[in-house]
């Protein structure tokens, strides 16, 4: 009998093809003047960020101290954390299927579209194709598509992605302060209104629901995993963006 392979494997094939190409590495394209070093472009064009209240400690007259000291605390990880649910009404995710362990294809191609996966395939130097133009950014995390949005009290750990001719590749790695459960509801709903296919499944702790839509050959793949603290650690990857 011929095992067909689940959506999940349809899923991730593509996205994982992103990034095979003619084997050049980043880091040769970069020493040939062949592409920017995306750190140095994010470092040199990314907006300034200004502090308004360390901005009224400056002084006119630059010799007589400030009225108070300087004030250089770094907020605490939990400080903007909000454990309130969002989206209302949202459908219920369906119960998980058991990740295909015999998939051998499936959890290279898994764990070949995530940023850790990403990282390491870069740093063996054979990342080409799509995956080869990735730039790093938080702004990338702000260009995912409408349909299958950055949520909205995520907190941006990692974000990439390539944008030109046949490539629109994004993967933003994230955190939030709801449980699995809620997050899952919530993707669920919005791939589903979307008019996106979905599959639940679970491996261990990690829960992945991933999708495809045949009019657009969109797809969309998110692996989540618990936090101590009661929240959520999310790895998104889609194939489309803004």
């Amino acid at each position: 009998m011929v095992r067909r392979p689940s959506l999940f494997c349809a899923i991730l094939m593509p996205l994982a093809l992103a990034g095979c190409g003619d084997g050049q590495s980043r880091t040769d394209a970069i020493d040939n003047g062949q592409e920017a070093d995306p750190a140095l472009t994010a470092a040199l064009q990314d907006q300034i960020m200004v502090d308004p209240a360390l901005s009224q400690q400056s002084n006119r007259d630059s010799i007589r101290p400030p009225a108070q000291p300087y004030s250089g605390a770094m907020p605490a990880d939990g400080v903007a954390a909000n454990g309130n649910a969002v989206g209302g009404d949202l459908m219920q995710v369906p119960d998980p299927k058991p990740a295909d362990a015999d998939c051998q294809e499936c959890k290279a191609a898994r764990d070949s579209v995530t940023l850790g996966g990403l990282a390491a395939r870069q740093a063996n130097g054979d990342l080409g194709g799509c995956a080869a133009n990735l730039q790093y950014s938080a702004s990338w995390a702000q260009r995912l598509p409408r349909d299958i949005p950055l949520y909205p009290q995520a907190r941006v750990t990692e974000a990439a992605g390539t944008e030109g001719g046949s490539c629109s590749l994004r993967v933003v790695s994230f955190s939030a302060p709801q449980p699995i459960g809620h997050l899952l509801n919530w993707y669920y709903t919005a791939a589903k209104r979307a008019g996106y296919d979905a599959e639940h499944q679970v491996d261990g702790e990690e829960h992945i629901l991933g999708g495809t839509r045949e009019r657009d050959d969109a797809a969309y793949v998110l692996f989540m995993t618990p936090r101590p603290d009661g929240g959520t650690d999310v790895d998104l990857v889609a194939n489309r963006g803004i």
